[in-house]
C-alpha cells in the first residue's frame, strides 16, 4: 500500500511519461505521453502508426502489479488507470473478434487478426482436431515463408518452427506435406484469408478464458465469443448461451452471475466464483462490453449497466457496435496500405520462443482411447448453438496442468497425442504471468507451454494461473476434508456478504438523512410561503436554531465573501 501511494506521488510530479506498447508482431512502439493524456490518444497514435482504419476490433491491454489484466479505458486518463510506476508497458490485442473475418475490408486488418489468432493457437487457447491443426500450421508456413523450396527447406524443416505448445513428429510431417503439395502458389494474403476462414469455424474461436470455479468448487473457464457466452471445463464446453439469450450479467465481490432466458420461457442462473474481486469485475466488464458490441443494432441503444454494488457507478460500452463497424468499413475507399510482414523465425534461433516437447507416435487404438475424453462435447458451434442444453456437469478433467503420471501411460511412460483430435495443450488457460518459481516452471513444462515468463508478461498480459492466488491452490483436496473446507469457506463468505450489505445500507441511510436535513434547512430559511414551512418556522426550536446558529454562520460567510471581493478589486 505504501509503495503504491509513493508511486502515485512520483507520477504526479512528472509531466510526461514514457509508454511502450508491444504490437501483435512482437515489435514495440514507444512514445511519450502527457500526464493527462487519455487512452484514446495513445490508441489513435498506434492506429496511425499501423495505418489502421478498422480499429474498433482492437484494444490495449495491461497487467497491474497484482497480475490482474485490464483493458485500457479510452475516455479515461492513462496515468490514473495505471497502478505501476512509469515507464508503462502495454500490449495491442484483438478485443472483439470479427464474427466473420472475411468481411473485413482491408488487408492490414486481416493481417493483425491473423497474428492474434496465430498467437491464440500457440498459447493453447484455440482448440482443434489434429487435421485442422495441421492445416492451420501449413497456412502459417505458406504465409510467412512462401512456397516450398527444396534448396531452402531441408527434410524436417517444419520441426524448426513452433506453432503449438506441443506436437508430435507425425503432426510435423503432416504440416510439411500440406505445405509442399496443397498450398503451392498461394500468396501471403490468400493464405491468411484461408487461415482465418478455417479458424473462424472452430468452437473456441475468439475465446479469452477467465479462470473461475463453479458452485461445486470445480475449476472452470468462462469466455465471451462473437456468438455468445461459453463455459469450459476439462477441455469440454459444458454451457453455451447465445447473446440474445443472456438477459443480465451481475457480479458482487468474487461472485459472478449469468441470467438467461432459453426456449419455452426457461429461465436459468449460472453462478461462478472468480479468484479475486478485481478479476470478477474485469470478467463482468468484458461480458457487458462483448454483449453490447455483438448484440446491439446501434450504439445509441447501449445503456449504462450497473452491478448490485451500491457504490459502483456501473459500466458502459463506448464505441460503435459490430453492425455499425461493418457498415463503416464498407465505406472505406483508399489505396491498400503497404504491409510489412514479419517473417517467421525458427524457434531454435529465437530466444523468446521455446521448442515444445515432441510426442511420440503410438498405435491408433491407444490414441483413440486418449482423445475421446478431450473432444467429448466439442461439436461444431454452429450446429449446437441452437440446441445446447444448460446442465450442471462435474468432470474429473480440469484446466489444471496435469502431472506426469496423468499425462503418460503407466505401461511405457509415453505421452500420447491423437491424430484425430488435437488439443494444443492440456488447458486453454491464458498465458500466465507469475514470478519465476519451481512449481510454475514444472507445471508449464508438463503442459508443454513456453517457459519464458518475461516474454509472456510483455507479449500476452495473461491471467494468473491456479496456484497464484489464495483461492486457486495448486493442491486439490478431495473427500470429506475438501467438503468441510468448502462449506466453511462458503459460510464465511456469506457472513462477510451480509456484514457488507448491512454496512452499505447503514451508510446510505445516514447519507440520505443528512441530505434531507440540509434540504429542510434550505427550505425553511427560504422565502417560500407554504403552510408546512410556516408551522416549522413558528416553533421555538427553529427560532433558537435560526438566531443562535444560522444567523451568525450567515454573517460569517458574508464577511468572508466581502473580504475576498475587496481583495479581488483592490488596485495593485
Amino acid at each position: 500500500m505504501l509503495s503504491r501511494f509513493m508511486s502515485g506521488s512520483i507520477r504526479n510530479l512528472e509531466r510526461e511519461y514514457s509508454c511502450t506498447v508491444r504490437l501483435l508482431d512482437d515489435t514495440e512502439y514507444t512514445c511519450t505521453i502527457q500526464r493527462d493524456a487519455k487512452g484514446q490518444y495513445l490508441f489513435d497514435l498506434i492506429c496511425h502508426h499501423l495505418n489502421l482504419l478498422e480499429k474498433d476490433y482492437f484494444g490495449i491491454r495491461y497487467v497491474d502489479p497484482d497480475k490482474q489484466r485490464h483493458w485500457l479505458e479510452f475516455p479515461k486518463s492513462i496515468a490514473k488507470q495505471m497502478k505501476s510506476q512509469p515507464p508503462f508497458t502495454m500490449c495491442l490485442r484483438v478485443k472483439f473478434y470479427p464474427p466473420d473475418p472475411a468481411v473485413l475490408r482491408e488487408e492490414i486488418t486481416r493481417y493483425l487478426v491473423f497474428l492474434q489468432i496465430k498467437r491464440d493457437l500457440y498459447h493453447g487457447r484455440l482448440l482443434c482436431k489434429t487435421s485442422d491443426a495441421a492445416m492451420l500450421a501449413a497456412y502459417i508456413l505458406q504465409a510467412e515463408i512462401g512456397d516450398y523450396d527444396p534448396g531452402k527447406h531441408p527434410e524436417g524443416y517444419s520441426s524448426k518452427f513452433q506453432f503449438f505448445p506441443k506436437h508430435s513428429e507425425r503432426l510435423e510431417r503432416r504440416i510439411a506435406d500440406i505445405h509442399k503439395t496443397e498450398l503451392i502458389g498461394q500468396t501471403p494474403e490468400t493464405s491468411e484469408r484461408n487461415f482465418l476462414q478455417k479458424a473462424q469455424m472452430l468452437e473456441t474461436y475468439g475465446v479469452d478464458p477467465h479462470p473461475c470455479k463453479d458452485v461445486s468448487g470445480n475449476p472452470a473457464f468462462l469466455a465471451f465469443t462473437p456468438f455468445g457466452f461459453m463455459v469450459l471445463q476439462g477441455n469440454k464446453r459444458v454451457h453455451f448461451l447465445k447473446w440474445n439469450e443472456v438477459s443480465k450479467l451481475k457480479f458482487e465481490g468474487k461472485t459472478f452471475h449469468v441470467y438467461a432466458n432459453q426456449k419455452e420461457d426457461k429461465k436459468i442462473i449460472l453462478t461462478y466464483f472468480a479468484p479475486t474481486p478485481e478479476a470478477c469485475k474485469h470478467l463482468w466488464k468484458c461480458g457487458v462490453e462483448n454483449q453490447a458490441f455483438y448484440k446491439m443494432e446501434k450504439s445509441s441503444q447501449v445503456r449504462t449497466v450497473s452491478s448490485s454494488n451500491l457504490f459502483f457507478k456501473g459500466s458502459r460500452f463506448r464505441g460503435r457496435v459490430a453492425k455499425e463497424v461493418m457498415e463503416q468499413s464498407a465505406k472505406i475507399k483508399r489505396e491498400p496500405p503497404e504491409i510489412h510482414r514479419a517473417g517467421m523465425v525458427p524457434s531454435r534461433s529465437c530466444p523468446s520462443i521455446t521448442h515444445g516437447p515432441r510426442l511420440s507416435s503410438v498405435p491408433r487404438t491407444r490414441r483413440r482411447a486418449v482423445h475421446i475424453s478431450i473432444i467429448e462435447g466439442l461439436e461444431s458451434l454452429r450446429d449446437s448453438a441452437h440446441s445446447t442444453p444448460v446442465r450442471s456437469v462435474s468432470h474429473s478433467d480440469s484446466f489444471m496442468p496435469r502431472s506426469r503420471s496423468q499425462a503418460t501411460d503407466s505401461s511405457d511412460g509415453v505421452a500420447v497425442l491423437s491424430d484425430e483430435s488435437y488439443s494444443p495443450s492440456d488447458s486453454v488457460m491464458p498465458t500466465p504471468v507469475a514470478e519465476h518459481s519451481m512449481e510454475l516452471a514444472t507445471a508449464r513444462h508438463v503442459n508443454g507451454a513456453p517457459c519464458s515468463i518475461e516474454e509472456e508478461k510483455e507479449s500476452e498480459a495473461g491471467t494468473p494461473m491456479y496456484g497464484e492466488s489464495g483461492d486457486f491452490s495448486a493442491d486439490v483436496k478431495s473427500g470429506p476434508e475438501a467438503a468441510a473446507g468448502d462449506s466453511a469457506l462458503s459460510e464465511v463468505e456469506q457472513v462477510n456478504k451480509f456484514v457488507l450489505s448491512v454496512l452499505r445500507l447503514l451508510l446510505v441511510t445516514i447519507g440520505l438523512l443528512f441530505v434531507l436535513l440540509l434540504l429542510l434547512i434550505i427550505l425553511t430559511e427560504s422565502d417560500l410561503d407554504i403552510a408546512f414551512l410556516r408551522d416549522i418556522r413558528q416553533t421555538p426550536e427553529f427560532e433558537q436554531f435560526h438566531y443562535e446558529y444560522f444567523c451568525p454562520l450567515r454573517r460569517w460567510f458574508a464577511c468572508k465573501l466581502r473580504w475576498i471581493g475587496e481583495l479581488l478589486i483592490k488596485p495593485e
